[in-house]
Protein backbone atom coordinates (compact mmCIF):
# COMPACT_ATOMS: atom_id res chain seq x y z
CA UNK A 1 0.00 0.00 0.00
CA UNK A 2 1.49 3.24 -0.68
CA UNK A 3 2.10 5.47 2.77
CA UNK A 4 1.85 8.91 0.70
CA UNK A 5 -1.72 8.44 0.42
CA UNK A 6 -1.93 7.39 3.97
CA UNK A 7 0.51 10.87 5.05
CA UNK A 8 -1.71 13.00 2.94
CA UNK A 9 -4.77 12.52 4.62
CA UNK A 10 -3.34 12.50 8.27
CA UNK A 11 -2.22 16.17 7.44
CA UNK A 12 -6.14 17.26 7.32
CA UNK A 13 -6.70 16.21 10.96
CA UNK A 14 -6.11 18.77 13.24
CA UNK A 15 -4.00 18.57 16.29
CA UNK A 16 -6.68 17.78 18.58
CA UNK A 17 -6.73 14.18 17.28
CA UNK A 18 -2.93 13.50 18.19
CA UNK A 19 -2.61 15.30 21.79
CA UNK A 20 -3.38 12.65 23.97
CA UNK A 21 -4.60 9.16 23.00
CA UNK A 22 -8.28 7.75 21.37
CA UNK A 23 -9.55 5.78 24.33
CA UNK A 24 -12.14 3.95 21.28
CA UNK A 25 -12.71 3.75 17.79
CA UNK A 26 -15.89 2.96 15.84
CA UNK A 27 -15.74 1.77 12.26
CA UNK A 28 -19.41 1.84 11.67
CA UNK A 29 -21.06 0.27 8.80
CA UNK A 30 -25.03 0.32 7.68
CA UNK A 31 -27.13 2.43 9.98
CA UNK A 32 -24.80 2.01 12.51
CA UNK A 33 -24.06 5.71 12.75
CA UNK A 34 -26.62 7.23 14.51
CA UNK A 35 -26.42 4.91 17.61
CA UNK A 36 -23.59 7.33 18.80
CA UNK A 37 -24.11 9.38 22.19
CA UNK A 38 -22.22 12.63 22.18
CA UNK A 39 -21.07 14.88 25.10
CA UNK A 40 -18.96 17.51 23.30
CA UNK A 41 -18.08 17.00 19.92
CA UNK A 42 -13.95 18.03 19.06
CA UNK A 43 -13.65 17.54 15.37
CA UNK A 44 -15.90 16.52 12.50
CA UNK A 45 -14.72 15.83 8.89
CA UNK A 46 -16.55 14.94 6.09
CA UNK A 47 -14.82 12.05 4.28
CA UNK A 48 -15.14 14.59 0.83
CA UNK A 49 -12.74 16.39 2.96
CA UNK A 50 -10.34 14.00 3.47
CA UNK A 51 -7.85 13.89 0.28
CA UNK A 52 -7.81 10.46 -1.24
CA UNK A 53 -11.62 8.99 0.32
CA UNK A 54 -13.76 10.88 -1.10
CA UNK A 55 -17.34 11.08 -0.53
CA UNK A 56 -19.53 7.90 0.67
CA UNK A 57 -20.87 6.15 -2.04
CA UNK A 58 -23.37 3.43 0.05
CA UNK A 59 -26.42 4.65 1.16
CA UNK A 60 -27.12 4.12 4.99
CA UNK A 61 -23.19 5.32 5.27
CA UNK A 62 -23.01 8.94 6.68
CA UNK A 63 -19.90 9.69 5.35
CA UNK A 64 -17.62 11.43 8.46
CA UNK A 65 -15.03 11.32 10.81
CA UNK A 66 -16.21 12.72 14.59
CA UNK A 67 -14.40 12.82 17.49
CA UNK A 68 -15.77 13.27 20.64
CA UNK A 69 -16.11 13.12 24.17
CA UNK A 70 -18.74 10.60 25.84
CA UNK A 71 -17.87 11.34 29.92
CA UNK A 72 -14.56 10.73 30.54
CA UNK A 73 -13.35 8.82 27.15
CA UNK A 74 -12.20 10.34 24.40
CA UNK A 75 -13.86 8.09 21.07
CA UNK A 76 -12.97 8.25 17.55
CA UNK A 77 -15.78 7.63 15.10
CA UNK A 78 -15.66 6.78 11.54
CA UNK A 79 -19.07 7.42 10.24
CA UNK A 80 -19.59 4.58 7.21
CA UNK A 81 -16.82 2.86 6.02
CA UNK A 82 -15.09 2.10 2.43
CA UNK A 83 -15.51 -1.23 0.55
CA UNK A 84 -12.91 -3.15 -1.82
CA UNK A 85 -15.81 -3.67 -4.15
CA UNK A 86 -16.03 0.10 -4.28
CA UNK A 87 -12.66 1.16 -5.85
CA UNK A 88 -10.76 -1.77 -6.01
CA UNK A 89 -7.71 -1.09 -3.57
CA UNK A 90 -7.37 -1.40 -0.04
CA UNK A 91 -5.61 2.09 1.01
CA UNK A 92 -9.48 3.74 1.30
CA UNK A 93 -10.44 0.45 3.41
CA UNK A 94 -7.90 0.72 5.65
CA UNK A 95 -7.58 4.42 6.08
CA UNK A 96 -9.97 4.41 9.17
CA UNK A 97 -7.95 2.29 10.90
CA UNK A 98 -4.17 3.42 9.77
CA UNK A 99 -5.50 7.00 11.26
CA UNK A 100 -6.40 5.05 14.51
CA UNK A 101 -3.18 3.72 15.09
CA UNK A 102 -1.97 7.12 14.70
CA UNK A 103 -3.82 8.46 16.96
CA UNK A 104 -3.03 5.80 19.74
CA UNK A 105 -6.07 4.13 19.86
CA UNK A 106 -5.72 0.56 21.09
CA UNK A 107 -9.61 -0.46 21.56
CA UNK A 108 -11.65 -0.87 18.15
CA UNK A 109 -14.88 -1.85 17.53
CA UNK A 110 -15.90 -2.51 13.81
CA UNK A 111 -19.59 -3.04 13.31
CA UNK A 112 -21.88 -3.91 10.21
CA UNK A 113 -24.72 -4.91 8.64
CA UNK A 114 -25.25 -8.64 7.90
CA UNK A 115 -27.11 -11.50 6.12
CA UNK A 116 -28.47 -14.29 8.35
CA UNK A 117 -27.23 -17.54 7.90
CA UNK A 118 -27.73 -19.44 10.91
CA UNK A 119 -31.37 -20.46 11.17
CA UNK A 120 -32.05 -19.39 14.74
CA UNK A 121 -31.19 -15.84 13.17
CA UNK A 122 -34.16 -13.66 12.11
CA UNK A 123 -33.93 -9.75 10.98
CA UNK A 124 -33.35 -6.97 14.57
CA UNK A 125 -30.81 -9.31 15.91
CA UNK A 126 -27.22 -9.04 17.10
CA UNK A 127 -24.59 -11.27 16.41
CA UNK A 128 -21.16 -11.26 18.65
CA UNK A 129 -18.42 -11.61 16.28
CA UNK A 130 -15.75 -14.84 17.96
CA UNK A 131 -14.21 -15.56 13.90
CA UNK A 132 -14.31 -14.75 10.42
CA UNK A 133 -14.07 -16.54 7.33
CA UNK A 134 -11.92 -14.64 4.40
CA UNK A 135 -14.10 -16.24 1.54
CA UNK A 136 -11.74 -13.30 -0.81
CA UNK A 137 -8.70 -15.05 -0.26
CA UNK A 138 -6.71 -11.63 -0.49
CA UNK A 139 -6.15 -9.18 2.54
CA UNK A 140 -4.51 -5.40 2.98
CA UNK A 141 -1.67 -7.18 3.99
CA UNK A 142 -0.56 -8.34 0.49
CA UNK A 143 2.61 -6.29 -0.48
CA UNK A 144 5.34 -4.55 0.99
CA UNK A 145 6.24 -5.49 4.44
CA UNK A 146 5.60 -2.24 6.71
CA UNK A 147 7.08 -3.00 10.39
CA UNK A 148 4.52 -0.31 11.78
CA UNK A 149 1.97 -2.18 11.46
CA UNK A 150 3.29 -5.29 13.13
CA UNK A 151 5.28 -8.46 12.14
CA UNK A 152 5.71 -10.36 8.60
CA UNK A 153 2.92 -12.96 9.68
CA UNK A 154 0.59 -12.05 12.37
CA UNK A 155 -0.86 -14.78 14.30
CA UNK A 156 -4.59 -14.29 13.38
CA UNK A 157 -5.70 -17.30 16.41
CA UNK A 158 -7.60 -14.48 18.61
CA UNK A 159 -8.88 -11.55 16.46
CA UNK A 160 -11.74 -10.66 18.23
CA UNK A 161 -10.57 -10.00 21.62
CA UNK A 162 -12.35 -12.56 23.50
CA UNK A 163 -12.94 -9.76 26.94
CA UNK A 164 -14.34 -7.53 24.97
CA UNK A 165 -16.85 -10.01 23.19
CA UNK A 166 -17.47 -10.85 26.77
CA UNK A 167 -18.47 -7.35 27.92
CA UNK A 168 -20.69 -6.98 24.74
CA UNK A 169 -22.93 -10.16 25.64
CA UNK A 170 -22.87 -8.63 29.21
CA UNK A 171 -24.59 -5.58 27.56
CA UNK A 172 -27.13 -7.43 25.37
CA UNK A 173 -27.89 -9.69 28.02
CA UNK A 174 -28.51 -6.51 30.69
CA UNK A 175 -31.00 -4.62 27.90
CA UNK A 176 -32.55 -8.20 27.09
CA UNK A 177 -31.18 -8.02 23.48
CA UNK A 178 -30.76 -11.09 21.17
CA UNK A 179 -27.51 -11.83 20.54
CA UNK A 180 -25.23 -14.63 19.83
CA UNK A 181 -21.40 -15.38 19.43
CA UNK A 182 -21.00 -16.11 15.77
CA UNK A 183 -18.59 -16.52 12.42
CA UNK A 184 -18.92 -14.06 10.07
CA UNK A 185 -18.16 -14.92 6.24
CA UNK A 186 -16.60 -12.11 4.22
CA UNK A 187 -17.06 -11.16 0.55
CA UNK A 188 -16.14 -8.65 -1.36
CA UNK A 189 -19.35 -8.22 -3.00
CA UNK A 190 -20.98 -5.75 -4.43
CA UNK A 191 -23.00 -8.72 -5.71
CA UNK A 192 -25.67 -10.68 -2.93
CA UNK A 193 -24.32 -14.40 -2.70
CA UNK A 194 -26.38 -17.15 -4.81
CA UNK A 195 -27.84 -19.80 -3.00
CA UNK A 196 -25.37 -22.39 -3.19
CA UNK A 197 -22.98 -19.86 -1.83
CA UNK A 198 -24.74 -19.86 1.32
CA UNK A 199 -25.24 -23.37 1.64
CA UNK A 200 -21.44 -24.06 1.32
CA UNK A 201 -20.74 -20.64 3.79
CA UNK A 202 -23.20 -22.44 6.21
CA UNK A 203 -20.78 -25.86 6.07
CA UNK A 204 -17.86 -24.26 6.40
CA UNK A 205 -19.37 -22.94 9.80
CA UNK A 206 -20.39 -19.21 9.02
CA UNK A 207 -23.37 -17.94 10.64
CA UNK A 208 -23.47 -14.22 9.05
CA UNK A 209 -22.46 -12.60 5.93
CA UNK A 210 -21.32 -9.11 4.42
CA UNK A 211 -19.06 -7.53 1.92
CA UNK A 212 -16.62 -5.51 4.86
CA UNK A 213 -15.16 -6.02 8.65
CA UNK A 214 -12.29 -8.51 7.82
CA UNK A 215 -9.98 -6.81 5.97
CA UNK A 216 -10.13 -4.18 8.89
CA UNK A 217 -9.75 -6.29 11.45
CA UNK A 218 -6.91 -8.36 9.77
CA UNK A 219 -5.46 -4.86 9.91
CA UNK A 220 -5.92 -4.14 13.49
CA UNK A 221 -4.89 -7.19 15.06
CA UNK A 222 -1.74 -6.94 13.00
CA UNK A 223 -1.35 -3.64 14.43
CA UNK A 224 -2.08 -4.83 17.74
CA UNK A 225 -5.24 -3.34 18.29
CA UNK A 226 -7.88 -5.13 20.57
CA UNK A 227 -11.39 -5.65 18.47
CA UNK A 228 -14.47 -6.16 18.95
CA UNK A 229 -16.77 -7.26 16.23
CA UNK A 230 -20.37 -6.58 16.24
CA UNK A 231 -23.23 -7.47 13.13
CA UNK A 232 -26.35 -6.46 13.08
CA UNK A 233 -28.73 -8.96 11.05
CA UNK A 234 -30.74 -6.92 8.53
CA UNK A 235 -31.88 -9.88 6.28
CA UNK A 236 -31.75 -13.35 5.61
CA UNK A 237 -28.94 -14.89 3.33
CA UNK A 238 -29.91 -15.68 -0.04
CA UNK A 239 -31.67 -19.14 -0.29
CA UNK A 240 -32.53 -18.72 3.63
CA UNK A 241 -35.04 -16.07 2.78
CA UNK A 242 -37.22 -16.43 -0.06
CA UNK A 243 -37.60 -13.00 -1.38
CA UNK A 244 -35.00 -11.23 -3.44
CA UNK A 245 -31.93 -9.53 -1.15
CA UNK A 246 -32.51 -5.70 -1.52
CA UNK A 247 -30.04 -3.11 -0.13
CA UNK A 248 -33.12 -0.86 0.99
CA UNK A 249 -34.54 -3.83 3.53
CA UNK A 250 -31.04 -3.39 4.93
CA UNK A 251 -31.18 0.43 5.80
CA UNK A 252 -34.70 -0.16 6.73
CA UNK A 253 -33.75 -2.95 9.56
CA UNK A 254 -30.89 -0.66 10.75
CA UNK A 255 -33.03 2.41 10.91
CA UNK A 256 -35.60 -0.39 12.91
CA UNK A 257 -33.11 -1.10 15.34
CA UNK A 258 -31.38 2.48 15.96
CA UNK A 259 -32.96 2.06 19.66
CA UNK A 260 -31.31 -1.53 20.38
CA UNK A 261 -27.62 0.09 19.02
CA UNK A 262 -27.72 3.18 21.32
CA UNK A 263 -28.54 1.00 24.16
CA UNK A 264 -26.18 -1.66 23.62
CA UNK A 265 -23.07 0.65 22.70
CA UNK A 266 -24.12 2.82 25.74
CA UNK A 267 -23.90 0.21 27.88
CA UNK A 268 -20.55 -1.28 26.07
CA UNK A 269 -18.58 1.53 26.72
CA UNK A 270 -19.74 1.99 30.30
CA UNK A 271 -18.23 -1.06 30.84
CA UNK A 272 -14.79 -0.42 29.56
Amino acid sequence: MNMEFFDNAAQCFPDACFTRPVDVGFVLGSGWSDALEMDEIITRISYGDIPGLGASTVKGHAGEFILYRRGSMRIAAWCGRRHYYEEGRWENVVLPVEMLRRMGCSTLVLTNASGGINPALRPGDFVIIRDHLNLAGINPLIGPHRPEWGERFPDMTEVYTRRLAELMHASANRLSLRAMDGVYAYTTGPLYETPAEIMAYKAQGADVVGMSTVPEAVFAKACGMKIAGLSLVTNLAAGISRQALDHAEVVGAAAEAKPRMKALFENFLSRL
